[in-house]
């Protein structure tokens, strides 16, 4: 699984895993929460022969860290009310999810993005 506008629509792995969950059911196939982000994650890593730099959070991997807030979005905070699972807070992720999820990410251990409250309030306390 990958992203890049020649072949769809967004960057965005969680845009892309939800648009491939719908065309997995038109055909009658599922595409579980785990499964998905297995593929956004260590899947890709393995694809590519990287699994021992990326994809997981191992001892010695490169801390490429995406932190995802399943509430980032009305609609998405509403819908966590009735999760009872993981599963059913990554199912959310999957099928809702977008760029206003993510809150934090990591490159090589290092923080390169924050969402701006998050921010403000690390400048506050300082």
């Amino acid at each position: 699984m990958a992203t890049d506008v020649g072949a769809g629509t967004s960057f965005s792995m969680l845009e892309t895993m939800d648009e491939a969950y719908k065309v997995l059911h038109l055909q009658g196939q599922r595409l579980s929460p785990l499964n998905s982000f297995y593929r956004m994650t260590l899947g890709n890593a393995r694809s590519l022969g990287l699994q021992d730099r990326i994809g997981s959070l191992h001892a010695g991997a490169d801390a490429d860290i995406v932190v995802l807030d399943s509430s980032g979005k009305s609609a998405m905070e509403l819908r966590m009310r009735t999760a009872k699972s993981l599963t059913d807070e990554l199912f959310i992720l999957q099928t809702m999810g977008d760029d206003r999820c993510v809150a934090e990410v990591y490159v090589a251990g290092k923080a390169m993005k924050a969402r701006k409250a998050a921010a403000k309030r690390e400048l506050e306390t300082v």
